[in-house]
């Protein structure tokens, strides 16, 4: 057998910030809340989250014999920005994507563990209907925040999030008692107040939904919101207090390159598909797609009272 401590070490070598273990089954005190949350058309045009619903309430059902899970967390808090007087990316949008990273280093902790022990797992990032920050919170990495953030504490929010399904037996760690207390920071400096009470978001108020997930035309009363953000939207853990604790990643392939941190207003403006294409290959901003960051380009040459050139 491997034991728990070595493998949450291992984790740590390999670049995470944190790691913790929780017991596969069913996540039966979200079942309400994301039942509720679909019922009040809270994902808006994520039609995708009606999916699957058994396995997001159960990733047992992702592996066959499955008795644990491995949550894992990797910073991406830069340490180098975008000047402020261009269109905006959201933070974990500014090197390469976070799937590609994530998954080849849940591999190599994955190869880590079967040279100790024979198991069976899958490994997962935002890439299969799992409720990551739920399953990351049972195994102790942190709570969740009322702008539904994983916090971790004396670390901040700015982590992606990964998972190890497998079946193998471990330990599990215990969950975390929520800390915002009376806090409302992030609920009161949503530009758009898509955060409606604690936990409780509203997609299709949400920037980062607008701007990414969005295909449509944003509505007017909110497209004016959304001031200089181009790609998401990270206001509600700027003005998060456990966020003081946020410190550079250490992981190169999240920084920004150096062509992206040269680009002016003026060369958003006249982005090209073939510029994109070279500026975002391996991105995650292709979610968006190139002519939904256009309508935010434009969006923002709107808010921002600037003329094309």
């Amino acid at each position: 057998m491997i034991s728990e401590q070595r493998i949450k070490e291992e984790a740590m070598r390999l670049g995470f910030a944190a790691c913790g273990i929780s017991e596969a089954g069913p996540a039966s005190s979200e079942a309400s809340y994301f039942d509720n949350w679909l019922a009040e058309g809270n994902h808006a045009g994520m039609r995708f989250m009606e999916n699957y619903r058994d396995l997001r309430l159960d990733p047992a059902g992702l592996l066959d014999g499955a008795r644990s899970i491995i949550s894992v967390a990797m910073n991406y808090y830069p340490a180098v920005r975008q000047p402020e007087d261009v269109p905006q990316l959201a933070y974990y949008a500014y090197g390469k994507d976070y799937h590609d990273v994530m998954k080849e280093k849940l591999a190599q902790l994955v190869a880590f563990i079967r040279r100790e022990v024979d198991m069976n797992a899958r490994c997962f990032t935002d890439s299969a209907p799992i409720l990551e920050r739920y399953w990351a919170w049972k195994a102790g990495l942190g709570w969740i925040g009322k702008n539904t953030h994983l916090i971790i504490p004396g670390k901040g929010s700015y982590f992606f999030l990964g998972e190890i399904v497998t079946d193998l037996y471990l330990t599990p760690d215990s969950p975390m008692e929520n800390r915002c207390g009376q806090c409302t920071r992030c609920m009161d400096a949503c530009p758009t107040k898509a955060i409606e009470a604690p936990k409780k978001l509203n997609a299709g108020k949400c920037i980062s939904y607008l701007t990414i997930e969005n295909r449509e035309e944003i509505p007017e009363e909110l497209a004016s919101l959304t001031g200089n953000r181009m790609y998401g939207c990270d206001t509600c853990q700027q003005v998060c207090p456990w966020n003081r604790f946020a410190h550079p990643t250490d992981e190169t392939s999240f920084r920004m390159n150096d062509e992206l941190a040269a680009m002016t207003a003026q060369k958003w403006y006249s982005l090209s598909r073939e510029e994109y294409t070279r500026l975002f290959k391996g991105s995650a901003v292709k979610r968006a797609k190139f002519e939904g960051l256009q309508r935010n380009i434009a969006n923002y040459q709107k808010n921002n009272n600037t003329t094309k050139i």
